[in-house]
């Protein structure tokens, strides 16, 4: 059987699937099914657990005068409800279904917030009940507004009447049962261990769920020793889901303390593994390393976790179940992805970014990704998710990966990877000179014949940095014939360092914001200075440059090229012979 027919199958079962649960979840979100999860008997609320998450008591104002701003959008409702106006993203809608905003509400903490947060709940709890209301009853959209309706419940309830008390507790009982026949409905990874999550919630938060404590647990514990590895990586491969994770099992944890209910072992052992993986991302200036869906790091939240941390140990350096090594040397810390592609099911927002890497002096980022920009993100996911967004190797204008690219799919199962690289090879040494990374894939094996190898050595005082991209036949002793074999060796330097090519064309100055100077050289190849886009800048995407080297691999099966920090004086006296910077 080839590989492509038995990637058809797989992805046939796969959809089918996918339809069979987005089909249960749609019917049970219908109203005239919706309605049917009416409680006899409300409940009532033991305990409210704490948001970690970031608020704002002055976007309380603007959300009392009509303005709600998310996911770089604004509507002004001008006294009309928002839930009534058509929404101008996709986000947009998720962020105000999913009553996030809350929580800045709370922060103002005055009369007429928690007036108007119970003027909002009590406006969304009218609407629900028409037709066209099933968009916001997406399982993984109702887990996140049970959470946050259930961590808000001192603001939208204190000096509530009996009768909006009532309302609110049978709307959110209702919606609880919907996520108990429902949860599988959501897409898997995060969004369904949300769900999972927001039933332990409620759980322990509501007096008449208490019932069902032992089931959810049991789901708990089942989906983290799946989604969460054993190196506390997730399953995803995005650095960014174990922020999200965090944020939301480190209540929990609190929660079942504050009922005095032993938490799951699943539960403690999954943060006592995510937490040294949150600080094995993080680059000196406290930003995540940009692979596999991350885009712009909250610092804020990060360093909201990491207080939890009371183990507060070192990163680990090698951790193969999630394919990420790390090493760090004197100032210098360089990441790298040596992993395959997650599995289907779980690669919506995975890259094609094999073996490319991220190298740090203290708290300057010099080589990087692209990543995702925090608003717009289906704008710019199908070229961030290239392997040409990545500071690795591209053959033939080609990605490492394959994506689902049928229109006629995509509508239900978005865009996973449908293959990538299967044989993902990785060692390490560490020698006199230095920590040495030899790692290989064969994502380009099948289509053009070569396997992908790359070597990385930094040097034991961390100002040095060899790299050498080897471009092997895999099978024979030659690369095939009438194959493309035209590569791109890229290297995507973060906005804030400035890059001036040296006049013999084969080397490039780079100046970082401390005035710290590090030369690129590639030795006998020539190098160009290109435009690129840094998409995951906090004030969203920004011009850069890339380092770029082109070739043959039939001509140049081999390209060696050095990273290497050099003392002020000696660049500025050669400064006169370097061309012009590329403009930004």
């Amino acid at each position: 059987m080839s590989r492509g027919f038995a990637d058809r199958i797989r992805l046939a079962a796969f959809a089918a699937r996918r339809a069979l649960r987005t089909g249960w979840g749609k019917i049970n979100a219908h109203p005239t099914v919706r309605w049917r999860f009416t409680p006899a008997m409300s409940d009532r609320l033991l305990i409210a657990p704490q948001d970690l998450r970031t608020a704002d008591p002055t976007r309380a104002s603007e959300i009392y005068s009509g303005r709600f701003a998310f996911a770089g959008k604004i509507v002004i409702c001008d006294g009309r409800s928002p839930f009534e106006i058509e929404p101008p993203s996709e986000e947009w809608s998720d962020q105000l279904l999913g009553f996030g905003w809350l929580r800045h509400l709370r922060a103002a903490e005055s009369a007429i917030t928690r007036a108007n947060a119970r003027a909002l709940v009590d406006e969304w709890i009218s609407l629900q009940s028409a037709f066209d209301a099933v968009d916001g009853w997406r399982p993984d959209l109702v887990a996140r507004r049970v959470i946050s309706w259930l961590s808000q419940a001192p603001l939208v309830l204190h000096e509530a009447d009996m009768r909006f008390y009532r309302r609110f507790l049978r709307n959110l009982t209702r919606q609880v049962r919907y996520l108990r026949r429902a949860y599988k409905a959501s897409r898997d990874g995060v969004p369904r261990l949300q769900t999972i999550m927001a039933l332990n919630y409620a759980a322990l938060c509501m007096q008449n769920q208490a019932r069902t404590l032992k089931g959810v647990t049991r789901l708990l514990t089942d989906e983290l020793e799946r989604q969460v590895l054993p190196d506390g990586g997730h399953a995803s491969r995005n650095p960014s889901a174990l922020i999200e994770l965090l944020l939301d099992l480190l209540p929990l944890r609190q929660a079942f303390a504050a009922r005095n209910v032993p938490p799951p072992a699943a539960l403690n052992n999954a943060i006592d593994r995510m937490m040294p993986m949150l600080r094995f991302f993080r680059h000196g200036d406290g930003n995540f390393a940009l692979f596999n869906g991350m885009g712009p790091t909250r610092t804020d939240l990060v360093s909201t976790v990491l207080a939890y941390d009371d183990a507060r140990g070192q990163p680990v350096a090698n951790a193969p179940h999630s394919g990420y090594q790390r090493v760090q040397v004197g100032d210098a810390l360089l990441i790298v992805d040596a992993g395959q592609p997650p599995p289907l099911a779980l690669s919506y927002e995975a890259h094609a970014g094999c073996l490319s890497f991220e190298l740090s002096s203290k708290n300057h980022r010099i080589v990087v990704n692209c990543g995702l920009p925090g608003t717009s993100r289906e704008t710019w996911r199908h070229v961030a998710r290239a392997s040409a967004a990545h500071s690795t190797v591209i053959f033939n204008d080609t990605s490492s990966c394959r994506f689902l690219t049928a229109e006629s799919l995509r509508s239900l199962l978005g865009a996973p990877i449908l293959s990538g690289p299967a044989d993902v090879q990785m060692s390490r040494q560490e020698r006199d000179n230095g920590m040495t990374l030899r790692l290989s894939h064969d994502g380009y094996a099948s289509r053009f014949g070569v396997v992908h190898q790359r070597m990385l050595r930094l040097s034991p005082d961390g100002r040095r940095l060899d790299g050498e991209d080897v471009f092997a036949p895999a099978h024979g002793e030659s690369l095939p014939a009438r194959r493309g074999d035209n590569f791109a060796v890229r290297f995507h330097l973060h906005p804030l360092v400035k890059a001036s090519r040296h006049s013999d064309g084969h080397g490039v100055m780079l100046v970082l914001p401390s005035k710290e100077v590090w030369t690129f050289d590639a030795y006998d190849e020539r190098v160009e200075l290109e435009e690129s886009v840094y998409l995951a800048g906090p004030d969203g995407p920004r011009r850069s440059v890339q380092i770029v080297i082109y070739g043959h691999a039939r001509a140049v099966p081999r390209v060696h090229w050095t990273i290497s920090h050099q003392d002020a004086q000696e660049p500025v006296r050669r400064a006169e012979q370097e061309e012009p910077q590329l403009p930004l």
